[in-house]
């Protein structure tokens, strides 16, 4: 049998660049360079030598390699192996051999490609059949469409998708890149979880929602990657984080400053709430999910548990309620008891984060996240612990209305701006009238030392 022939190029361009690529290749571009050197060039150079028996179709010459001691998951730095190789170019016969030899049937390559995505991109029909009937499944987003013009218009190509110095961010799903230049949020559905139905059509629902919003008190939608996995949800970049990061370093607020943010708050759930044609209830409104600007501002954001009213006016929950740490504080009774709801439970929510604000601390600070359901079931409320110079001109009477245990007693947030509003005048008033007679009393003092300064030096040149 004559030796194989090797790939020379291989060890000094340590680069493939034969055949076809990627099926999921920016620009159908190549491969990258390598970085094999000193002890591992060897293994590097037997590696290429498979991946070009791979695209040759050779499978004696793979056979006699992989005697040899060649890996048959080699990757080169474009993560691409030799099945990926043999998948593009259609060569069953390498595809089983590999597989008889422990090659990996799900690799993907630095695109997200696997064999068996390459070689439906490709139509070879024979390499399908066998890594399908070894499992091999395709990762295919759950909202891919076949008809370029289908593709939504908000999608953005992950390849714009900048996350080289991206770090996440107060929200374990959110990741922060750069994309077009400008720092953004992008909140990724993990490959893992595009089987699980109940995540995928919450990241509907969230699109759904977000593509239709546009209120200065709401974060900004930008785009999102659909056709590809895995799926992302781009938004704005709030740099200064969420306001539970901002409670936990501030504490308890003063009430002219705690107002301000409500008013805020309830501006962003009011455009949701009275938004045309089909009312959006949050359903999970909670300090990390309203998010602050540069400016200090908030807007409410995390619309993966809204729900749209639609024709209906009220819903249910499919299944009890199960929020994640000390997010359970801020639902109200009617969801915890999986009772149909409308919009009131934001305003549930909302009373608590304003309560909060100015006592300090959580609701229900000294109960666990387990009995918190009990103690709505018992009609509990959080205690009023501040003094009562921080609950003046109707503050605490608006938050008792707003936790009210009939839904139809909490006022909606249309109100709730109007009264908030007038508040925040009385105590901007208050506060005037505490400026005033202090400058008084102090141009008061000035004149005094005026008089006095000048009796003195009278007297002194008398003296003279």
């Amino acid at each position: 049998m004559e030796p194989k022939p090797s790939t020379p190029t291989a060890a000094a361009t340590p680069r493939f660049k034969l055949g076809k690529q990627s099926s999921m290749a920016p620009d159908r571009g190549g491969a990258g360079e390598s970085s094999e050197e000193g002890s591992s060039e060897a293994v590097g150079v037997m590696g290429f030598q498979l991946m070009y028996m791979a695209h040759e179709g050779d499978a004696e010459g793979i056979q006699e390699l992989l005697d040899a001691g060649a890996d048959p998951n080699f990757r080169d730095s474009d993560g691409r192996t030799a099945m990926h190789i043999a998948a593009c170019e259609g060569h069953a016969e390498v595809v089983e051999l590999l597989l008889q030899r422990g090659a990996d049937a799900v690799a993907e390559d630095q695109w997200g490609s696997t064999p068996l995505a390459d070689a439906l991109h490709y139509q070879n029909h024979d390499v399908i059949k066998i890594l399908e009937k070894h499992g091999s499944k395709l990762k295919i987003a759950p909202m891919h469409v076949n008809n370029v013009r289908e593709v939504p218009e908000y999608e953005i190509s992950p390849n714009e998708l900048d996350f080289t110095n991206g770090n996440g961010i107060s929200k374990g799903t959110f990741r922060k890149a750069t994309w077009r230049g400008i720092l953004v949020a992008v909140k990724k559905l993990d490959d893992d979880l595009i089987m699980d139905e109940n995540k995928v059509q919450a990241f509907r629902d969230e699109l759904d929602v977000l593509q239709l919003i546009r209120h200065p008190n709401v974060v900004q939608f930008l785009g999102a990657v659909t056709q590809s996995s895995p799926m992302m949800i781009v938004m704005e970049f709030m740099p200064k984080g969420d306001l539970r990061k901002h409670l936990s370093r501030k504490g308890a607020l003063e009430p002219s400053y705690a107002v301000k943010l409500a008013l805020d708050i309830a501006r962003g759930m009011n455009y949701l709430h009275e938004h045309k044609p089909q009312a959006i209830i949050h359903r999970d409104l909670e300090p990390s999910n309203i998010l602050r600007d540069d400016t200090g501002h908030l807007k409410v954001a995390d619309f993966d548990l809204c729900k749209m009213l639609k024709w209906r006016r009220k819903v249910r929950e499919e299944k009890a309620v199960t929020s994640p740490g000390n997010a359970c504080r801020y639902v109200a009774p009617e969801v915890l008891r999986n009772e149909e709801y409308d919009t009131k439970v934001d305003v549930f929510s909302f009373a608590l984060i304003l309560q909060e604000m100015i006592e300090g601390c959580l609701p229900f600070y000294d109960k666990k996240n387990n009995e918190i359901e009990k103690a709505h079931n018992s009609k509990e409320r959080p205690p009023f612990r501040a003094p009562p110079k921080h609950y003046a001109y109707g503050l605490r009477e608006l938050i008792e209305q707003c936790w009210s245990e009939n839904p139809a007693s909490r006022p909606d947030f249309r109100t709730i701006i109007e009264r908030l509003s007038s508040i925040q005048n009385e105590i901007a008033q208050r506060n005037r009238w505490k400026v005033k007679p202090l400058k008084c009393f102090l141009s008061f003092e000035g004149m005094w030392k005026k008089d006095r300064n000048e009796g003195s030096t009278t007297r002194s040149s008398l003296t003279l």
